[in-house]
């Protein structure tokens, strides 16, 4: 059982949410897009339903949210460390697919469950509610349902907003703490209600059952040793992408105090692998290609159990050169079934 609302009835929910909890979702962010005068949809923090975006998939996933691009670690001085302020203090509250969902089980596996808790993560993630954003139909790019994500229940309300005969309606479930007092007393309509998920996308991608040595050897990633640019676009807004790089700014008028950051990094790009000495592990294209494609559908698997890859599709969305990892996934699979042939 759940309610169904009216756009002013969504108006005065978001105002109860924005009582209790710091909102974000996403947001047309109008002038912001790669080019000029484009728009750009990303998380933001939303003041009220109407900046809600939620018919476009946003370009930039969810995890700036709860992991900042720029996050202050620490300020120090000459005798003296001091730990950063948390970037909110209330609890947050997500709006989210189902993919995104799921990319967040990554998150937390990688920065809460993998040796030792990251501290600075788990204070963001702390307290955190998550409101599904129903899938009616698939988005371009997207390969959720052959990844196995297009689905959860892992959600504390689900929302299913739709435009009927000029009007905005939502069909809203969930069961977070005085919800349904609040709805009841609003007198929202009660009605039977069910998340929408999508069941089929445009875009199918077959996993290899196993990536071996003539995986990594392929002569496939040679291909990307011009395709790609190095730019990075597909790390930065992949939801499951974790890694960072750390900077330590000394102030102009005492350099002996400062701030240490941690900021996004990205495997494709420049400098990533660099260690003392000048070496470089991965210095060509096709080779970072292929340590990202292989950990995300291969190495984090045999160490976690499931993929790390959600399918959103956002990588492809993103990318300058029309490099496609859904496409580069399914020639590896190909690569087995030939094998398989020959044998």
């Amino acid at each position: 059982m759940g309610y169904r609302l009216r756009e002013d009835e969504l108006r005065q929910l978001f105002e109860m949410w924005n009582r209790d909890y710091v909102v974000y979702g996403p947001k047309c962010m109008a002038g912001e897009g790669m080019y000029s005068d484009t728009d750009v949809v990303r998380y933001e923090r939303l003041k009220g339903f109407e900046e809600l975006e939620w018919e476009k998939k946003s370009a930039y996933s969810f995890k700036e949210a709860i992991l900042p691009i720029t996050q202050i670690l620490f300020y120090f001085t000459e005798g003296e460390v001091k730990e950063a302020e948390p970037e909110r203090r209330k609890p947050a509250l997500l709006f989210m697919r189902s993919c995104d969902i799921h990319a967040l089980k990554r998150l937390d596996t990688v920065y809460l469950d993998n040796r030792f808790e990251d501290s600075y993560y788990a204070r963001l993630r702390k307290g955190l509610r998550l409101v599904l954003l129903g899938c009616s139909e698939s988005c371009d790019n997207g390969f959720c349902v052959s990844m196995g994500t297009n689905r959860t229940e892992e959600y504390d309300a689900a929302m299913n907003i739709k435009t009927v005969d000029g009007q905005v309606q939502a069909e809203l479930t969930g069961s977070m703490d005085g919800l349904d007092a609040w709805l009841d007393g609003l007198g929202a309509g009660k009605t039977e209600t069910a998340p929408d998920f999508v069941s089929e996308n445009l875009v199918k991608v077959r996993i290899p059952e196993e990536c071996g040595p003539e995986h990594v050897k392929a002569g496939l990633w040679k291909d990307y040793d011009s395709r790609c640019i190095g730019c990075g676009r597909c790390n930065f807004v992949c939801p499951t992408c974790t890694c960072f790089t750390m900077q330590d700014i000394f102030y102009q008028d005492n350099g002996r105090a400062g701030e240490r950051r941690r900021v996004h990094a990205s495997c494709m790009v420049d400098g990533y692998t660099d260690v003392a000495g000048g070496g470089c592990y991965r210095n060509s294209k096709g080779e970072r290609m292929r340590f990202k494609v292989l950990h995300k559908i291969s190495d984090f698997k045999k160490q976690f159990g499931y993929q790390m890859c959600v399918g959103c599709g956002r990588c492809d969305d993103i990318c300058p050169e029309y490099i496609s990892f859904s496409a580069c996934v399914n020639r590896l699979a190909d690569m087995g079934n030939a094998e398989k042939e020959v044998r």
